[in-house]
């Protein structure tokens, strides 16, 4: 068998080099940080991005990772990022540049973090999105709808629960912060520059204009709705379908559109129904 020339095994060795390896953590290695970064197993360890032990998942060089994480096969660590003791990294989850995660927190399946640190015993349920722009646009001069810069980032607190498919954007003169203890449902919507307090409750299908401010022990029922630059007081509970136009400075409990005190808001709906009933009547 004849030997091969140096030109022959250069270019055995660059089509190597461009086959993607079989493996999956390899493959996605080699996607990621090109076809020099995995042709082989020890090729994935060449790149910007390598395999991690546990779990199988892609870590970037510059990920600094503490040896009990978890991160499963299919997620991303961007460089930049920390995770801490314990933490899990789902399959499918993203966990982008300068992202900080503490102690013992699961990012669940096809999570996606950017702009913002998360604290410890968190818990992060599937297919959220924390840190991306916010919603943040003006008519300039010219008559074109320009993008206002959003260039901060979001802070979530300790033992802070977020459901599916809620979303949290990073902030733009201020960061977004939700405090410790909170617990979130799913589909929930929070804008940036909200700044919510500590042990709130929130549950599903709320919406939180930005620049809002939330107290502490603040409860929303399902479908509340908070305008822009509004400020709740702590323990202010609302009813399921309000929606807050003005500042609410005192606790107690609020219901209806335009949120008043409780016990206010059922007499509008029952001298409502009464004149209903009356004009019914008289036809």
């Amino acid at each position: 068998m004849a030997a091969r020339t140096p030109a022959a095994a250069a270019a055995a060795s660059s089509f190597l080099r461009s086959v993607p390896p079989r493996n999956a953590a390899g493959r996605l290695a080699w996607f990621l940080g090109g076809a020099s970064a995995a042709s082989s197993d020890a090729g994935i360890g060449s790149g910007e991005f390598v395999a991690w032990h546990n779990g199988g998942g892609i870590l970037h060089r510059a990920a600094s990772v503490d040896p009990t994480a978890v991160v499963e096969a299919g997620a991303v660590v961007h460089s930049g990022a920390v995770l801490g003791k314990d933490v899990v990294v789902a399959s499918g989850a993203v966990v982008g540049p300068s992202v900080s995660v503490g102690q013992s927190t699961k990012i669940w399946y096809n999570v996606v973090l950017s702009n913002c640190s998360v604290g410890e015993f968190c818990t992060i349920h599937n297919g959220s999105c924390i840190g991306q722009d916010g919603f943040g646009f003006f008519v300039g001069e010219d008559g074109q709808v320009k993008k206002k810069p959003q260039m901060l980032h979001a802070r979530i607190g300790d033992h802070v629960e977020i459901g599916a498919n809620t979303c949290i954007d990073r902030g733009s003169w201020r960061d977004t912060v939700i405090g410790d203890e909170t617990k979130i449902d799913n589909l929930v919507q929070i804008g940036h520059n909200v700044v919510i307090g500590k042990c709130c409750m929130i549950c599903g299908q709320v919406g939180i204009a930005g620049s809002a401010t939330l107290g502490d022990y603040v409860t929303l029922g399902g479908r509340v709705a908070i305008r822009d630059h509004v400020s709740i007081a702590s323990k202010v509970r609302l009813a399921a379908n309000s929606s807050v136009t003005k500042d609410i400075q005192k606790p107690g409990d609020y219901g209806g559109f335009p949120a008043v005190p409780i016990n206010e808001w059922r007499r509008q709906t029952a001298n409502l129904r009464m004149f209903s009933k009356k004009n019914g009547d008289r036809r």
